[in-house]
């Protein structure tokens, strides 16, 4: 096994922000986490586990809860470039898949 290199990978809508035990996610109208360790078998797969929180438009109240469900990440590293898949681990519903490069901001348009 081996780990994922700190720094950020990025894609249109999604960017992620990888520490050395733990990442954070940001999508336009959402944010999550993964738990480390972040690592990879020799083929570069991963299945690794964290929060997807759904955000929106407009303030956040003082005595909101957090919206944070279980969420699995799953998909491949091949190179400088990264394929995820984001599934809600409650319902199993896939939210999206990304094609993510190691190196980039991303480009995400927050909910207003």
């Amino acid at each position: 096994m081996q780990r994922l290199s700190t720094g950020s990978w990025g894609a249109p809508h999604i960017r992620i922000d990888v520490g050395p035990s733990s990442a954070a996610i940001d999508y336009d109208c959402a944010n999550g986490t993964i738990d480390g360790p972040l690592t990879l078998d020799s083929k570069g797969r991963f299945n690794w586990r964290g929060t997807h929180n759904r955000e929106h438009p407009g303030p956040i109240r003082i005595d909101q809860k957090p919206n944070a469900r279980p969420a699995v990440y799953s998909g491949s590293v091949k190179g400088d470039t990264m394929t995820l898949t984001v599934k809600l681990a409650d319902t199993n519903e896939v939210l999206e898949t990304y094609t993510l490069k190691r190196g980039s901001h991303g480009r995400v348009f927050k909910c207003k």
